[in-house]
């Protein structure tokens, strides 16, 4: 039975949308024959068209997120100062340039291995200055009692 013009109808009757309407099974043949709004109107009556409550939302991540609360996660939790990794990323690369800078005016690395560690810098090869010098020394780029 195609009772798709009749729920768009009882749809239009009832104020609500098509998926919200609830038809009968055992009458199936009686909805499909309804062509007009009155048709709608008195198997609404009867109860053989009715309109479903709206649907809510799952509560289920309020659930979950009420229990980590509980439990003492969330923003509250946390200790300590909340650290900008891109300020720290700039103080970083700006030491190990500078410190790579005063290497090649004091004339102890050369141009070519200046900007090849240069862009080992940019690529976030090294986590100080410190791993820096180590890398120029065991690469023996400079000497370690000279680098200052």
């Amino acid at each position: 039975m195609d009772v798709s013009v009749a729920r768009r109808l009882a749809s239009e009757v009832l104020g609500v949308g098509e998926s919200r309407i609830w038809v009968d099974p055992t009458r199936l043949d009686d909805v499909a024959a309804a062509i007009s709004r009155e048709d709608v109107r008195r198997l609404i009556k009867e109860g053989i068209i009715k309109a479903l409550p709206p649907s809510t939302p799952s509560r289920g991540r309020h659930r979950l997120r009420r229990l980590k609360k509980k439990r003492g996660r969330g923003p509250g939790s946390r200790k300590g100062p909340r650290v900008d990794e891109k300020r720290v990323w700039i103080a970083r690369v700006r030491a190990q340039r500078r410190f790579l800078k005063a290497l090649k005016s004091k004339g102890l690395i050369d141009s070519k291995n200046f900007w090849r560690v240069y862009k080992l810098i940019k690529g976030g090869v090294f986590r100080s200055v410190a791993h820096l010098k180590l890398y120029l020394s065991e690469h023996k780029l400079i000497k370690v009692n000279q680098s200052g």
